[in-house]
């Protein structure tokens, strides 16, 4: 049963030197034809089920006017909501208005998600960020007139930076007091314009340091997930839909979706998208690639994957797998309280321990 909703709107007022999301430039006209199509695309595939999330990403939806906006909102909601619904909206400090966060209240928009990234005037400017350190406390203060539930992206590693820099950041990020802080290291993606630059990423033995000072700075927050710190009872339900394998729409440009045993891709083509040609790709998740998304994404939760769930969904024990059993004795995984989790001092080389579960052929299972 799908519980959770992502809908993509890929418009940016201005693009970030880092970003290879599916994006376009905003232009009005743009927007009403992309807004039109999403309309169709969810009334063709929503089966009125009733969900515990929603989250509207992109691009920057906070990016779109007043009016196009609301036509968002009034689109949205017919999707099916439980009462107590984590509805969520990214957005753009520069963006951020009173008259907007009345419109999201309004709606029952109860989570804010803003992209800071940083605090410091030439890392914004490396980054291509429009905000300054003093609009950021001044947004967030509005922001928390109305909401509680608010979420911003710190980002680090990036070239040239500090241990020192990283710390102020870090100190100015805890005196925002927002009970939800999402952590970034920099990764250089084809396709972006730091790419194009030739930017080289930092030592990775740097960005290991400063992952363990952030873990270190944060230790106040439930750290729930590798990248993910919350105040108690403020972690993302929606982003737990994706590390828990659970089923969810994808609705828009560029979005992806789990139904059933098929994971969906959208187009990335305006063009193709407003014409109706949403989906570019469906394939047919496997049980051996079940299995594997269950511990590629699970273990990327601080607690890790409950076994019980392995053996009630797979009828496998994975405490009967030599690799497992291998990965506890080499201290890489643990085993506590019915759940298989990474060792902390694997947190920062996770990849490194979810690749194995790509190579396991102790599955038992077909292609």
């Amino acid at each position: 049963m799908i519980k959770s909703a992502y809908l993509h709107i890929p418009f940016c007022r201005s693009i970030c030197s880092y970003c290879d999301f599916c994006k376009y430039y905003y232009y009005p006209d743009m927007v009403s034809s992309y807004l039109s199509a999403l309309q169709e695309e969810i009334e063709k595939y929503y089966h009125q089920e009733v969900l515990e999330t929603i989250y509207l990403g992109g691009g920057t939806p906070s990016s779109l006017s007043l009016k196009e906006l609301e036509r968002l909102f009034q689109i949205v909601s017919v999707l099916k909501r439980t009462s107590t619904c984590e509805y969520t909206i990214e957005c753009n400090v520069e963006h951020i208005t009173e008259e907007q966060l009345q419109l999201m209240v309004r709606y029952g928009v109860n989570r804010i998600s803003i992209g800071i990234q940083t605090l410091q005037p030439n890392y914004l400017s490396f980054l291509n960020r429009k905000h300054t350190k003093e609009e950021v406390f001044a947004k967030i203060q509005l922001v928390k007139k109305y909401f509680q539930n608010i979420n911003v992206d710190l980002m680090y590693a990036f070239p040239g930076q500090t241990m020192e820099e990283l710390e102020q950041d870090l100190e100015d990020f805890l005196s925002l007091n927002v009970p939800h802080i999402s952590t970034y290291s920099l990764i250089i993606e084809e396709h972006t314009m730091l790419y194009n630059q030739k930017i080289e990423p930092i030592a990775e033995d740097l960005d290991a340091d400063m992952y363990e000072r952030i873990v270190e700075k944060l230790q106040n927050y439930h750290h729930y997930e590798i990248s993910n710190f919350a105040k108690v009872g403020y972690e993302s339900k929606h982003n737990l839909t994706y590390w828990n394998n659970e089923e969810y729409y994808g609705f828009g440009l560029g979005a992806s979706g789990y139904q059933g045993t098929i994971r969906y891709d959208n187009t990335r083509s305006l063009s193709h998208y407003r014409k109706g040609k949403y989906r570019y790709q469906e394939e047919n998740v496997s049980l051996k690639e079940q299995l594997e998304n269950e511990f590629i994404l699970g273990l990327r939760k601080i607690d890790g994957v409950s076994v019980d769930k392995i053996k009630r969904n797979y009828q496998m024990n994975p405490l009967d797998w030599q690799f497992i059993q291998k990965l506890l004795e080499e201290k890489k995984l643990e085993y506590q309280n019915g759940f298989l989790k990474l060792a902390q001092n694997y947190w920062y080389l996770s990849n490194e321990i979810l690749v194995l579960f790509l190579d396991n052929e102790e599955w038992g299972v077909e292609e």
